[in-house]
């Protein structure tokens, strides 16, 4: 009992620092240990303007923690052996044949679109004037109401920055791979994901469509003295590319193609659960060795950037695998499995210390790659 009231505290403090230093709008934790939640908050408010308070049931735009749902459909899929992670993505997507500058058309597996290791990109990674921008390919955030068909067909037009196979490259990949599962099964991605995954873990707030308008969090964007309510053609800016374009309105638009890599929309408890799953083995959803793929590092053979996302770190499906702590500067196990989510999420779950973590907040990039999941992280490792 002491151990929780020192988690209590010591997370609590983290979040009303947060607040109080107005860096993040509002905020949902929760952190299990070994199946027990020993840790949830909700904090803050979900809409500023209104004064709508955050709740434990919240919804929030995902994000990249989608690609970890649609990662797991996929398994999913492989292990009733309606894909293969070895098939080359021509086989369901003929008209998928991207080229490198020489114009050479290199093969592309599943398993190169699950690791990032395909070749593709993500538009705001790239130059203002960059191939993704002369192409016009929406990185699953943006253009509402743009087909799924039409931003294939705009990917493959782009050169790719490198052969596949050889370098982790953050990319549209979770996009390409839901094209793929769509033609394998003929269904499309939101039910193979409501089928294999969301349904039978009774994740019934988390689909590519808002399923309780009233409890979703309205997203805001890091500025001074406060963050600001988020719009649409709003950029964020990231490193040296041309910036994160938001179009928070797309969530509210059916005609928007359902993105594999950012298109979904859920609650903490939901992703919770869903991360459990795969931290004890897959349950009835997924096969242990499909769960086991999932959490390996997968790039740690590559020739060209062994390193992967950060240094000590490489990636697996879903997200990033500590290779080296020391090297990361983090006090997460060997193996542990992360991502995140550009509206201002994080989540990690560490196998040996049987440990996950689901930080949802409504303020980009704060909430991903601010001070917040770092002193959440640390917070937690201190009580444990």
């Amino acid at each position: 009992m002491p151990q929780l009231e020192s988690i209590r505290t010591d997370i609590d403090d983290v979040i009303t620092h947060a607040l109080n230093d107005t860096r993040i709008v509002g905020t949902v934790v929760l952190i299990a240990r070994d199946g027990e939640l020993v840790y949830q908050h909700a904090a803050g408010l979900a809409d500023r303007e209104s004064g709508k308070m955050m709740r434990i049931d919240t919804l929030f735009r995902l994000a990249s923690i989608t690609k970890a749902i649609v990662c797991a459909a996929a398994m999913a899929l492989v292990d009733r052996d309606e894909l293969s992670l070895e098939s080359p993505v021509d086989r369901w997507l003929p008209e998928f044949r991207p080229r490198l500058p020489s114009g050479e058309q290199p093969e592309i597996t599943v398993r190169h679109l699950l690791t990032h290791t395909a070749g593709l990109d993500y538009r705001f990674q790239q130059p203002p004037d960059g191939p993704y921008a002369r192409a016009n390919v929406s990185d699953g955030l943006d253009q509402p109401g743009l087909s799924l068909q039409e931003n294939i067909r705009r990917i493959a037009s782009a050169p790719l920055v490198n052969r596949p196979g050889v370098a982790w490259q953050y990319s549209v990949a979770g996009d390409v791979l839901g094209a793929v599962m769509e033609r394998a099964v003929d269904k499309s991605l939101p039910e193979i994901v409501a089928e294999r995954i969301t349904r039978p873990l009774d994740m019934r707030d988390t689909s590519f469509a808002v399923t309780d308008v009233d409890r979703l969090a309205v997203p805001y964007v890091d500025a001074k003295p406060h963050p600001k309510r988020m719009l649409d053609g709003d950029v964020v800016p990231w490193m040296t590319g041309a910036g994160i374009v938001f179009y928070p309105s797309r969530t509210f638009d059916p005609t928007s193609f359902a993105s594999g890599g950012s298109g979904m929309i859920g609650s903490a408890r939901d992703l919770l659960r869903f991360f459990e799953t795969i931290r004890r083995g897959g349950g009835h959803v997924l096969s242990s060795e499909s769960t086991a793929q999932m959490m390996r590092n997968q790039t740690a053979n590559l020739s060209s950037d062994p390193k992967g996302p950060l240094p000590g770190w490489g990636f697996g499906f879903g997200g990033s695998v500590l290779a080296d702590p020391a090297g990361a500067g983090t006090p997460q196990s060997r193996g542990t499995w992360q991502w995140g989510g550009v509206y201002g999420h994080s989540w990690f779950v560490d196998p040996a210390r049987k440990i996950t973590v689901v930080a949802l907040t409504n303020t980009a990039l704060e909430g991903m790659i601010g001070r917040f999941p770092i002193e959440v992280r640390d917070a937690t490792y201190r009580s444990m």
